[in-house]
């Protein structure tokens, strides 16, 4: 599999943001359109929705701007089935899932069977994000009390690949871990794409190994990494 280089736009307010850790607002990028300009090389962007998740408001017009011009997984207070129907509607390749995934004891069933029943597996990215080892869920505000190496193979049934973010290193541009990444592979075979923290060639190249895919934010919007290196590597792959 090509390596596959996701770009990420994140929404707050009708602005392009980064944020740390999901928190504290680090930096705003070029309009949502400038943006797209920017990732034309990429086959597909990435695109949350923050108020969304964080449940106070969404930028939905955007998302549909988004979705006409490039292929997108979009996600973002995907909490019933109805939200991910609206996403989907609104032009999304694919949904991406967190918080409802989980309940107290570990995957929701219930829901996630739900979920597929009424938009179909293929059209499901579950998101892992985990923080001192373990799950967290709510715009990363709620640990759970398990791991995503524990319940991935769970997971499986309900989607065609996971977002992992380790939220430990989101935006604060000092790489990865590498080690959780290749744990993480060694326990399912489906697709995985790596947030949080990816900083360097050298972590792309090293994800890329394990067939893993990058989702890249806060590097390139520094421009910590390069957009054309990007590409290339990607064509190279």
């Amino acid at each position: 599999m090509p390596a596959r280089i996701v770009p990420c736009i994140d929404l707050m307010d009708g602005k392009v943001v980064q944020l740390v850790q999901g928190r504290e607002k680090a930096l705003e990028g070029d309009s949502p359109d400038a943006m797209l300009r920017k990732f034309a090389a990429f086959p597909q962007i990435q695109v949350i929705d923050l108020d969304a998740a964080m449940g106070r408001g969404a930028n939905d017009d955007l998302v549909e701007m988004l979705a006409s011009k490039a292929v997108i997984r979009a996600g973002g207070g995907v909490r019933t089935v109805a939200r991910a129907h609206a996403l989907l509607a609104q032009g999304a390749f694919r949904v991406i899932v967190g918080t409802s995934a989980f309940n107290a004891e570990g995957p929701n069933h219930s829901f996630l069977e739900s979920l597929v029943a009424g938009v179909g597996r293929d059209r499901i990215v579950l998101a892992l994000d985990t923080k001192g080892g373990r799950i967290v869920i709510k715009g990363w505000q709620e640990a759970t009390t398990f791991t995503a190496e524990e319940v991935i193979r769970q997971l499986e049934p309900y989607c065609s690949g996971f977002l992992c973010t380790y939220v430990d290193k989101e935006g604060m541009m000092q790489g990865t871990d590498l080690d959780w990444f290749a744990r993480l592979r060694a326990a399912t075979d489906m697709e995985i794409t790596a947030a949080g923290g990816i900083t360097t060639m050298d972590d792309i190249r090293a994800l890329t190994a394990m067939n893993i895919h990058c989702a890249l934010g806060m590097a390139i919007y520094t421009g910590r990494l390069d957009l054309a290196e990007l590409a290339a590597l990607q064509t190279a792959s």
